[in-house]
C-alpha cells in the first residue's frame, strides 16, 4: 500500500502540492471573512431576538430571513449566478480570487446561525451577572457572552470549514482550481484513477487534522 501510495505522489506531487496549497487559500482566506461577518449578523440576530438584550422584531426578521434565503441556495447555483458580481469585484471568475466571494457569501449566513445558537447555549446566569454591574451591551456581547460561547464556537469553527472545504472542490469544477479541479480534470476526464485516489486521501488528511485541531483548542479553552 505505501509504494502504491509512494507512486502516486511521485506521479502526481508537484501538481497535487500546487492543489493543495490553492485549496488551504480558498479555505482559510473565505473562511476567516465568513467568520468577521457572520460573528456580527449572529451577534445582532442574537441580541434583537424576542425577550433577548435588545429585542426589535423587524431588524431580526428582516435579518433572519435574509440569513435562511443565503443558506437555501445550493453552493454552485449561487457561485454561477454571483459570477457578475464576482467579476466586477476581483477582476476574475476563475482561480482562487475568483472563488472567495461566493464562498464568503455562502458561509457566512450558516456562520451566522452557529454563533447565534452558541450565544443561546450561554447561561443566563453570566449575562445577569454582566446587567447588574451596569455593564454596557457592547461589554455583555465582549466579556459576557463570546467568552462563555468561545468552545461551543470554535468546535462550530471545525463544522464550517469542513464544509467550506467541500466548497471549494465543487468550485474546482468551475475553474477554481484545488484539488477540486484536479479531481475533476484528471480523474473524471481523463480517468487517471491515480489523481482521484490521491486528492481524496488529501482530502481526508485535511479533514482530519481541522477537526482534531478545533477539538483540542475547545477542549483546551472549555473550564467548565
Amino acid at each position: 500500500m505505501s509504494k502504491v501510495m509512494g507512486n502516486l505522489f511521485a506521479t502526481f506531487g508537484p501538481l497535487l502540492g500546487q492543489g493543495l496549497l490553492d485549496t488551504l487559500a480558498m479555505l482559510f482566506f473565505s473562511t476567516t471573512i465568513a467568520y468577521l461577518l457572520g460573528l456580527v449578523i449572529g451577534v445582532i440576530l442574537y441580541v434583537t431576538a424576542p425577550e433577548s438584550l435588545r429585542p426589535h422584531r423587524a431588524v431580526n426578521a428582516v435579518l433572519g430571513w435574509v440569513v435562511n434565503m443565503t443558506r437555501s441556495i445550493p453552493f454552485i447555483i449561487l457561485l454561477v449566478s454571483v459570477m457578475p458580481v464576482t467579476k466586477a469585484l476581483v477582476g476574475t471568475t476563475i482561480g482562487v480570487r475568483g472563488v472567495i466571494f461566493p464562498l464568503v457569501l455562502s458561509a457566512a449566513p450558516f456562520v451566522a446561525r452557529m454563533i447565534e445558537q452558541s450565544l443561546n447555549e450561554v447561561p443566563r446566569d453570566a449575562i445577569e451577572a454582566a446587567e447588574a454591574c451596569g455593564a454596557s451591551l457592547p461589554r455583555i456581547v465582549l466579556s459576557a457572552l463570546l467568552p462563555e460561547a468561545m468552545p461551543s464556537i470554535v468546535r462550530g469553527v471545525s463544522i464550517t470549514l469542513i464544509s467550506v472545504l467541500g466548497y471549494t472542490a465543487i468550485a474546482g469544477a468551475v475553474g477554481a482550481g484545488g484539488l477540486g479541479d484536479i479531481a475533476i480534470r484528471y480523474g473524471y476526464y481523463r480517468y487517471e484513477d491515480q489523481a482521484m485516489i490521491a486528492t481524496i486521501v488529501l482530502l481526508v488528511v485535511v479533514v482530519q487534522v481541522i477537526q482534531s485541531s478545533c477539538d483540542l483548542i475547545a477542549k483546551h479553552i472549555d473550564h467548565r
